[in-house]
C-alpha cells in the first residue's frame, strides 16, 4: 500500500492539499536550526514548503517514482525506507514526516529520528484530515457503499480528524518508548479549502488503495461522487484539520532501537 501512491506521482503532486503555513512556521521556529530531514517525502509537497520557509531540506522516500517527481521540483531526495536509511554521519535540526509516519515503525522510527537529530532537534509528524460538509459526507458514504460494498476504502479517503486518533496515539507512544525525547505535544491547525467537482475528482484516485481499483469500478465511483457534488451546485468547501505530534530530542545519549524483521 505504501508504494501504491506512486502510480501517478504528477497527479498526486498536483492535487494533494498543502500544509498550513502556520504549521510550517511553528515547526521551523521550534527547531534549533534550518537543516530538516523529510521522511517519506513523496513528491516533495512538504519539502518545498519548508524550503520556502528557509530550511535546507533532504528527503527520504522508498518509492523511486515519487522521488523522481520530487527531484523534478528541485528537492534533494535519497531512496530508502527510513528505518534502513544510512545517514552517513549527517545530523539535522528537525525531522518531519507529512502524511507518511504511519508507514514507519513508531518506536524504531522515533529512535532513528533521535539518532540523526542534534540535541534539542525536533521531530514533527503530521497529517491532513479532511471533512466535507455533513450532507456531502453522507452522500459520499452512500456512493462508496453502492460501488464498493465493503466500503473499506472510505476510511482511507475521508477519515476526518477522529480517524487519525489511533495513528496519533501510536506516534506519541513510539516517541515516549524511544526514551530520546521530551513529552510529545499535539498541535492542530484548522482551515477550509474549496473544491469544484472536477478538482475533487482529480484528487480521489490518489487516496490510499484507489489506484488499485479496477478501471470500471473507479469510473463508477468517480461518477457517483461527481453526481453528489453536482447536487450541491458543483462545488463545496472541505474543512481540513492538520494534526501534529511533535517532541524535542533530549541531551541524553541516543541508542537506536532496531526493528526486527519477521
Amino acid at each position: 500500500m505504501a508504494e501504491s501512491f506512486g502510480a501517478d506521482p504528477e497527479r498526486y503532486d498536483r492535487t494533494r492539499p498543502r500544509y498550513p503555513q502556520a504549521m510550517v512556521a511553528r515547526i521551523v521556529t521550534a527547531s534549533p536550526g534550518p537543516d530538516l530531514l523529510d521522511v517519506g517525502c513523496g513528491t516533495g509537497i512538504a519539502a518545498r514548503q519548508f524550503r520556502a520557509a528557509g530550511c535546507r531540506v533532504l528527503g527520504v522516500d522508498v518509492d523511486e517514482r515519487m522521488v523522481q517527481q520530487a527531484r523534478y521540483g528541485g528537492v534533494e531526495v535519497e531512496v530508502a525506507a527510513f528505518e534502513a536509511w544510512d545517514p552517513v554521519g549527517r545530523t539535522f535540526d528537525a525531522v518531519a514526516a507529512g502524511q507518511s509516519w504511519h508507514w514507519v515503525d513508531p518506536v524504531g522510527g522515533a529512535s532513528k529520528a533521535a539518532q540523526v537529530l542534534r540535541p534539542g532537534g525536533r521531530l514533527a509528524v503530521f497529517w491532513n484530515a479532511g471533512q466535507p460538509p455533513p450532507g456531502l459526507a453522507a452522500a459520499f458514504s452512500a456512493v462508496y457503499r453502492r460501488v464498493l460494498p465493503d466500503a473499506s476504502l472510505l476510511h482511507r479517503a475521508l477519515p476526518g480528524p477522529d480517524g487519525y486518533s489511533t495513528l496519533l496515539a501510536g506516534a506519541a507512544d513510539g516517541i515516549r518508548r524511544s526514551g530520546a525525547f521530551g513529552d510529545p505535544q499535539q498541535w492542530r491547525f484548522d482551515r477550509e479549502q474549496s473544491y469544484t467537482r472536477d478538482e475533487w475528482l482529480d484528487q480521489v484516485p490518489t487516496f490510499g488503495g484507489h489506484s488499485t481499483l479496477p478501471p470500471a469500478s473507479l469510473a463508477r465511483l468517480l461518477a457517483g461522487l461527481g453526481a453528489a457534488v453536482d447536487a450541491l451546485g458543483g462545488a463545496f468547501s472541505m474543512r481540513y484539520t492538520t494534526v501534529v505530534i511533535t517532541a524535542a530530542r533530549t541531551d541524553r545519549p541516543v541508542a537506536v532501537r532496531r526493528v526486527q524483521s519477521s
